[in-house]
């Protein structure tokens, strides 16, 4: 599209270089379940997945803006930051990789504007694609090619976290943003630049999307690479769009930057794409600083979120709280903490572990830059584990506040389905600490599993792997640790 080749975006992130990528078993879904093959082929699936959830995201809005100013007491808060980001970090992303993708109503309009169309296909030629676009279809800067605008959006949201979480017109004002923002960039820029690169949401969906148990890949790359001209999957076709993420699915090995909407599947000339089963971790490729960053970010804002919202704390509560207290000069420490942790620290502990696991293999071909990228990847089991462990006694402390809610969704006295009296009950608390428990062990097991795994990637003689790993893995053991502490007192 415009001057960029449809190929060009993300060929080198994702191309399967010597890289190391540990192979696993997996179970062609397609196969074992024809429906699915048949319902992510029809034509219409993406438009009934996203349209009922663009009309409940509008309502939401619409709560924000009309509804009860108390958080507690609207649909806005309760379903979006509690139950919706439980369902997300929980369920969706481990299980079922970037399914929000299909179901985000964020990119609606800008799509529908790019297409003029909702559910058919237009062929033509716009670009390197075969298909007509409409739009200015820019190509998205060389520079800016990355995560960097994710990682900082998403740190600076979650600085400001307390604000949205207690003010449903502050919710609103985040919320239609990223809604305006999404179809702003799609009048000027070619596809889902908007999901690529700006997206707070998408960065940390597709980070944690490499743990998924689902993957939608070729069933035979050779198929694609070799006799497969017309690359369908990346340009469309008369039965699909051209990728709006711009992979070519021959060459895709992680799941970090696939939507899942299946255009693909549709468009395939030679019915080579299929989804599959595989077990938890099963992309171990971290690739850039970029990603990286975002590793420490996320496991940052879960060390923070845990002791500001879980923690005995009171004094860091209210430097987060700047919508009750006022404290302007607390907020601006509580910020630096943040940052500091998330930008500076913890990338500045792994660097030294790392250079340290270089040291200690006694290897000076393998560097030390390698080994801080390819060993981030430990972060990634453990801070999306360390998320659900801070994330189950939010739901359990405040699932009485989603039964209520539904009846009443706007805070003005309605009883919908008779559930709006229902009294606030923490559902079993005694055992939450346990389950926190055993997440974290799970986290931390596979940190250190899938780091070894990596490290004889790097190295032949597993003394020397083994060795490499040893920093990181303390480093690792050491914020499960924190965590424990935190969480059991």
């Amino acid at each position: 599209m415009g001057n960029q080749p449809a190929n060009s975006v993300d060929k080198a992130k994702d191309a399967p270089k010597d890289s190391g990528q540990v192979k696993r078993f997996r179970i062609d879904l397609f196969e074992k379940i024809p429906f699915l093959k048949k319902f992510c082929k029809w034509r219409s699936f993406q438009f009934l997945a996203v349209f009922p959830n663009l009309v409940i995201f509008l309502f939401f809005l619409y709560a924000g803006l009309f509804g009860s100013r108390v958080g507690n007491r609207n649909i806005i808060i309760i379903f979006v930051w509690i139950f919706w980001w439980f369902l997300l970090i929980t369920f969706m992303v481990p299980f079922a990789s970037r399914i929000w993708c299909v179901l985000c109503p964020f990119p609606f309009f800008g799509e529908w504007f790019q297409r003029r169309a909702l559910i058919k296909v237009r062929s033509g030629k716009t670009g390197g694609l075969r298909n007509k676009m409409f739009g200015l279809n820019k190509k998205w800067p060389k520079a800016l090619s990355n995560i960097w605008l994710q990682d900082i959006g998403f740190l600076a949201l979650c600085t400001f976290s307390a604000l949205f979480l207690t003010r449903p017109i502050i919710s609103v004002v985040v919320l239609g943003g990223l809604f305006l923002v999404a179809t702003v960039l799609a009048f000027f820029y070619r596809q889902r630049a908007f999901c690529m690169y700006v997206c707070p949401v998408s960065g940390f969906q597709g980070l944690y999307a490499m743990t998924s148990m689902i993957e939608l890949r070729a069933v035979d790359p050779q198929v694609c690479r070799k006799e497969c001209k017309t690359k369908n999957c990346l340009t469309g076709s008369e039965k699909g769009w051209g990728c709006p993420w711009y992979q070519y699915v021959g060459k895709m090995e992680r799941n970090n930057y696939c939507g899942l909407c299946m255009e693909c599947v549709k468009s395939c000339p030679n019915d080579n794409i299929s989804v599959f089963a595989r077990p938890f971790c099963g992309d171990t490729q971290v690739k850039g600083y970029d990603e990286s960053w975002k590793a420490f970010i996320m496991l940052a804002l879960a060390m923070v979120y845990a002791v500001t919202l879980l923690g005995p704390w009171g004094t860091i509560r209210d430097w987060a709280n700047i919508a009750e207290v006022r404290n302007w000069k607390g907020l601006g420490i509580y910020a630096g903490i943040i940052w500091f942790t998330a930008l500076i620290a913890i990338p500045a502990v792994w660097a030294l572990a790392s250079w340290l696991g270089k040291l200690l293999a006694g290897v000076r071909s393998i560097s030390t830059k390698e080994i801080f990228v390819k060993y981030s990847y430990m972060l990634v089991p453990l801070g999306l584990l360390a998320w659900i462990a801070f994330s189950f006694p939010l739901i359990m402390v405040n699932g009485s506040y989603i039964i209520s809610v539904i009846s009443d969704p706007l805070g003005w006295g309605w009883d919908l389905l008779g559930t709006a009296d229902v009294a606030w009950r923490p559902i079993l608390p005694e055992y939450t600490v346990y389950l926190q428990i055993l997440l974290l062990l799970f986290g931390l097991f596979f940190a250190l599993k899938r780091g070894y795994d990596i490290s004889l990637t790097l190295y032949q003689d597993k003394s020397q792997a083994v060795r490499s790993i040893i920093p990181t893995g303390v480093v690792c053991a050491v914020i499960i640790f924190a965590f424990l502490r935190l969480f059991t007192g």
